[in-house]
């Protein structure tokens, strides 16, 4: 009877130490009792064995099969808000701790990409490299009774050496195979029984208990990065970089070779007629003393030939016949921008064979020149009247007149360019305003941007044509008015037309600007204008300037009617006669050559109506360009020369009438 019993003991004792209840000095033997809700309960009774002498010489070989390796061996950042700590006593960590390890069985480590909120950390005193099968079923045993969960729902993930911890998480109890779905760690931290769980591992020497961030899940998600939304995004990039690049490179290609044909047009010899336009017109019998207007004469065509090195040979010969010029204009807008002349094109359908047109020689050549000196056309008061319905004659005669702008190296005075307003508008040497300062030897303080300009009848400095001040060139420009006795400023421009075209170098009522010192008497208010009474002062000298600023001119076009402009000219005229003896009228606009040319081409062309009872805009615009490159800067601003000069041509005919 004893036989019978003991041997069924016995069997049930090898059962259990396969189970793991016997694998150490402190093992708990687990027994289950049923609750009335039907949730099972843990409770754990401590056995004391006898195995705390068993031989531990196959630590080394524990340690051979531990469950972490070098990639799972990282840190992640703490939750301190959370952490849950054991406030027992902790027990004296054995180091001879160790326990028979179960070879054959699967691996306890899952190493799955958990959620950082659903990951619990449990921090040991024991080194985790001794922990084998035995010792991590044992833990997951002890968590799972300090969580009242079974065994099969607590899941260690990974082994983190670095911090000598265990990495956990706890699954619903229908958890499929293969599926890593997890509770949140703090729910499960709520329901934790520190008692229990200090009772039950106290060999582990337990440390702390706290969520943590999953490195797994980390690198799970930066994996992501390469999704096949994210392959298509870098493809579509590459294709539209490609594209650009490819189109930037035809482009460049298409450059070169237009570049490099006009340089091989450029080596051709080439053969250039510039010549008036003959017109049908009566020589007028009146003259005058000192007149303008040049005899009648046949006309002549010059000739230029431009060899490959740049020279020009000019030759006069006697036209064949009065024709029309070949050359006409692009009809376009705005053809013109600052410094650049008007394109030219060949009118073939009158021509039969002519060379090709290809560039115009600079125009500080001798042909050019000659040209601004003897070109001509007197318009009879009649002729005038006709001329402004001719639109494209006009347009041709212009383009024929160089524009003699100036080359910078012309100009042998350093650092010119600061006080330039447009780098290619520059005044020309030959007729430019010196300023006279102190010291004489300093280049630059004698420079402005201006020239003087011949008047009616070749009459010398009787205006001064000049760009709109510039913040550092204000000194400068009352320094001209004081050194040359101005009477009348006249402004063409406003401060600002989408750009900056002229700074405010006038004050409200006082200023000083270097020597001089400006007041401002009154200001009166007219249609189209403003006028200021200014008085100069430096030391006990005093002198009186009156102010016109003009502001009906619309930006980049002429103004519709050139009444509000006469007008002006007729005010400026009186104040002129009134201060017989006194210095030039100064006139600027923004670059000093537009606007400008056409209110002192007005202005000389009216005094030669009145006195002649004719007038020569061709000869006048030829004589501004010489003493100022690019004077009347447009074609349209040509007609409309001509246009004011045909309305004051009416005001005369209409005052002879009465």
């Amino acid at each position: 009877m004893q036989r019978a019993i003991g041997f069924p003991a016995l069997c049930l004792l090898v059962n259990l130490h396969a189970a793991g209840c016997f694998s150490g000095d402190s093992d708990h033997l687990l027994a289950i009792h049923p609750r009335k809700s039907g949730k099972p309960i843990f409770i754990y009774h401590h056995v004391q064995t006898i195995e705390k002498n068993l031989d531990t010489s196959h630590e080394k070989t524990y340690k051979q099969h531990s469950f972490h390796s070098p990639s799972h061996m990282q840190t992640s950042k703490r939750h301190p808000g959370i952490i849950v700590k054991s406030t027992f006593p902790r027990p004296a960590y054995d180091p001879s701790l160790n326990l028979l390890a179960m070879t054959g069985q699967d691996l306890e480590v899952e190493n799955l990409p958990i959620p950082e909120a659903n990951v619990i950390i449990v921090t040991l005193q024991m080194d985790i490299n001794e922990l084998n099968i035995t010792l991590l079923r044992i833990f997951r045993q002890g968590v799972a009774a300090a969580l009242g969960l079974l065994p099969q729902q607590v899941h260690i993930n990974r082994l983190i050496g670095k911090k000598n911890s265990i990495e956990l998480f706890v699954s619903p109890v229908n958890r499929k195979t293969g599926i890593s779905d997890a509770l949140p760690s703090e729910e499960v931290l709520h329901s934790l029984n520190i008692n229990v769980l200090h009772q039950s591992l106290s060999q582990f020497g337990i440390i702390e208990v706290s969520p943590e961030t999953n490195v797994l899940q980390g690198q799970h998600e930066a994996d992501k990065i390469w999704s096949k939304e994210g392959f298509y995004a870098v493809v579509i990039f590459l294709s539209i970089f490609i594209m650009i690049v490819t189109c930037l490179m035809v482009l460049y290609r298409l450059k070169e070779k237009i570049q490099l044909s006009l340089r091989q047009d450029k080596e051709k010899n080439q053969e250039i007629h510039l010549s008036p336009i003959p017109l049908q017109a009566t020589q007028s019998d009146a003259k005058t003393v000192n007149s303008m207007v040049q005899p009648e004469h046949t006309p002549k065509v010059v000739n230029v030939i431009v060899d490959p090195q740049g020279r020009c040979t000019p030759e006069i010969k006697p036209a064949i016949s009065a024709s029309p010029s070949p050359f006409k204009m692009k009809p376009v807008g705005l053809q013109e921008r600052r410094g650049s002349n008007v394109s030219l094109t060949l009118d073939m359908s009158g021509l039969g064979t002519i060379e090709p047109f290809v560039s115009v020689p600079t125009p500080r050549e001798k042909v050019a020149m000659e040209y601004l000196q003897s070109a001509s056309r007197v318009l009879t008061r009649s002729q005038l009247r006709d001329s402004t319905t001719s639109s494209h004659l006009l347009q041709t005669e212009f383009m024929e007149i160089p524009m003699n702008f100036v080359d910078p190296k012309e100009i042998d005075i350093p650092r010119h360019g600061t006080k330039n307003r447009y780098k290619t508008i520059l005044p020309n040497p030959l007729s430019r305003v010196r300023l006279k300062p102190k010291n004489p030897a300093d280049s630059l303080s004698t420079y402005i941007n201006a020239n003087y300009i011949r008047g009616y009848s070749g009459e010398e400095k009787a205006f001064i044509a000049t760009q709109g001040p510039i913040i550092n060139t204000v000194n400068d420009f009352w320094h001209m008015v004081w050194q040359e006795d101005s009477p009348v400023i006249v402004m063409i421009t406003k401060l600002k037309e989408k750009n900056e075209k002229c700074v405010l170098y006038w004050p409200e009522k006082r200023g000083i600007y270097g020597k001089v010192e400006v007041l401002v008497l009154g200001v009166k208010e007219c249609d189209n204008y403003t006028v200021r009474n200014l008085t100069l002062k430096q030391g006990s000298h005093t002198q009186h300037v009156k102010h016109y600023w003009y502001t009906s001119w619309p930006d980049h076009k002429t103004p519709d009617s050139a009444q509000p402009l006469l007008q002006l000219m007729l005010d400026v005229e009186e104040d002129r006669v009134a201060s017989s003896g006194r210095g030039p009228i100064i006139v600027h606009c923004s670059a000093g050559i537009g606007r400008t040319g056409c209110f002192i081409a007005t202005s000389i062309g009216c005094r030669q109506l009145k006195e002649e009872g004719v007038v020569d805009a061709l000869s006048i615009v030829c004589q501004l360009r010489v003493d100022r490159g690019g004077m009347v800067q447009t074609s349209e601003q040509y007609e409309f020369v001509h246009h004011a000069l045909s309305l004051y041509e009416s005001r005369l005919s209409a005052e002879a009438v009465q």
